[in-house]
């Protein structure tokens, strides 16, 4: 054994460790998360925005969008394949629309790692380009793949590109719909203000990895931020999501949790024209859940101008942007699929305190446009240098949509039929599912001792009524509520006037059992004519 040390000694030695432990536990505790990125965030809000450098070589600036979509990644290149890994990446070109690359970096065992831009993981096609030239441009943003519907293939199921813009798949769903990181301003006559991610990091996932975490930093002229998304795949694909906001200078509108989607035409209007399509959406609906239970659903409209309306609240429960009708009978597209398009569901986590569900409506004349955004409004946004924190878990839905425990809206239509004298009035027809049974009170039980007496007959459950509500601008001429008796469930039908054509009527309307409400509340705009 080697002899003992001193007592002098071997006090310096363990005052030497514990120095060196000291030095070392910072390096420890610097390990790259979510409060790194929110400090370049609050760095960055204190400096003078500066736009995104768009110094893209002449060549790619000036692609075409045909010879834009001719460059594609090479699946054989995509990172992590080689391992094995549960995940695999790909990665977008710049140039067309993408002419501001963002900054990716890879982060394993704590550490972050800046990915560099390599021309050879990319097929150029009959593009002339000098890929000498291209070194140095960075990437528009990138892909995820997972064994989504089958474990032999990955499929592509998760897509940042372009300002703060991502959308997600769920098992045996088709792209329709995106979200964002933030909407500012949006429909405000100043004009929106469109942040971008500039910055991602991706955690590297281990061999046996169910979810995916990515870091962004979101960059604007008057707001920054730090976001953190965990993504699960699955039959519905769940994106738990944590932000922290930060003001330059105050905002007109601050739109958290944003949806986009599209709807050109439905049931509640048809556009005319020749097209065999009986309905033409990535969403038909916005379904709302307040904190006191009531459950609000919105056809969604394709107006001749914008409109904006809103539903104000304390602490919602979740709202989102709903592909609720899947019949392919609804749609007859094949190409497009719309019947498998997904829906989003938000449902925040912690009080969000008191603000509005937002819904903008914005007209079209056809279906390349997506036209419609949804979203989050704070009454008391943070003022510029403080901190906003929120958290929320986005739900890429189709076969596990959100269920409300009450009759739900299945279909809203518009028109009279078959009429002998036309006049000025209007037809609406709200079909609703079957409200769920009453609940039969238990019988009390008897004293000890004594043997229960005969019950009582059951009283029978009180009938199916509706309550209907138009603003000033509309006149109900005649309603009926009755049962549906092809489905089971029931069906509001009600003719009314408009009293002024050139502006909108807002409807509400309900099933009751006696006095008690039984099914979500159908909340309708009618466009101006």
């Amino acid at each position: 054994m080697p002899p003992a040390l001193p007592p002098n000694l071997l006090r310096s030695a363990l005052t030497l460790s514990a120095l060196l432990l000291s030095l070392l536990a910072p390096a420890a505790q610097a390990a790259f998360g979510f409060e790194e990125v929110a400090a370049r965030a609050q760095k960055l809000s204190r400096n003078d925005y500066a736009p995104p450098a768009a110094d893209l070589p002449k060549e790619l600036r000036e692609l075409s969008y045909d010879q834009y979509r001719d460059i594609r990644f090479k699946p054989e290149r995509s990172l992590w394949r080689g391992n094995k890994l549960p995940f695999e990446l790909q990665l977008f070109h710049p140039g067309l629309y993408y002419n501001a690359p963002v900054k990716i970096s890879m982060v394993s065992g704590g550490v972050a790692r800046p990915l560099a831009f390599d021309p050879s993981y990319f097929d150029y096609g009959r593009n002339q380009l000098d890929p000498s030239r291209l070194r140095g441009v960075g990437y528009a943003g990138f892909r995820i793949h997972h064994a989504l519907n089958r474990p032999d293939y990955k499929d592509e199921f998760l897509v940042f590109q372009g300002a703060s813009y991502f959308r997600a798949l769920g098992a045996q769903q088709r792209y329709g719909m995106s979200a964002r990181g933030l909407a500012v301003d949006t429909a405000l006559h100043s004009g929106e203000e469109f942040p971008t991610f500039t910055e991602f990091w991706i955690e590297i996932p281990a061999a046996n990895a169910k979810s995916l975490t990515v870091y962004a930093l979101l960059d604007s002229r008057r707001v920054t931020g730090a976001y953190k998304f965990v993504v699960r795949p699955g039959s519905s694909t769940a994106m738990d999501i944590q932000a922290r906001l930060f003001l330059r200078e105050s905002v007109g509108k601050l739109g958290i949790a944003p949806l986009t989607s599209m709807f050109y035409r439905g049931s509640n209007q048809d556009r005319g024209g020749d097209d065999y399509r009986p309905e033409v959406h990535d969403s038909d609906g916005l379904l709302v859940a307040q904190s006191n239970g009531e459950w609000i659903w919105r056809p969604l409209v394709n107006p001749r101008r914008l409109i904006t309306t809103s539903f104000g609240m304390t602490n919602p429960k979740g709202f989102g942007l709903l592909q609720r009708r899947r019949d392919f009978s609804h749609y007859e597209d094949l190409e497009a699929r719309y019947d498998l398009r997904p829906s989003a569901w938000v449902e925040p986590k912690g009080a969000w305190g008191a603000g509005r569900v937002e819904l903008v409506l914005i007209p079209t004349p056809d279906e390349t446009n997506d036209n419609i955004a949804a979203y989050w409004v704070p009454n008391a946004p943070p003022a510029p240098g403080q901190a906003l924190d929120l958290q929320y878990r986005l739900s890429w839905q189709m076969q596990e949509a959100v269920d409300p425990p009450v009759a739900r809206v299945v279909q809203t239509r518009r028109g009279q039929g078959y009429v002998k004298t036309v006049d000025d009035s209007e037809r609406l027809i709200v079909d609703f599912e079957d409200p769920p049974p009453p609940v039969a009170a238990k019988p009390a039980k008897p004293p000890r001792g004594r043997k229960a007496s005969r019950p009582e007959p059951a009283a029978r459950p009180a009938a199916i009524s509706s309550a209907l509500w138009l603003d000033d601008n509309g006149e109900v001429l005649e309603r009926q509520t009755f049962r549906n008796e092809v489905t089971g469930g029931w069906r509001l039908s009600f003719r009314f006037r408009r009293r002024d054509e050139d502006k909108p009527v807002e409807m509400r309307a309900y099933l009751k059992r006696g006095n008690a409400q039984v099914s979500e509340t159908w909340s309708y705009i009618l466009p101006p004519n």
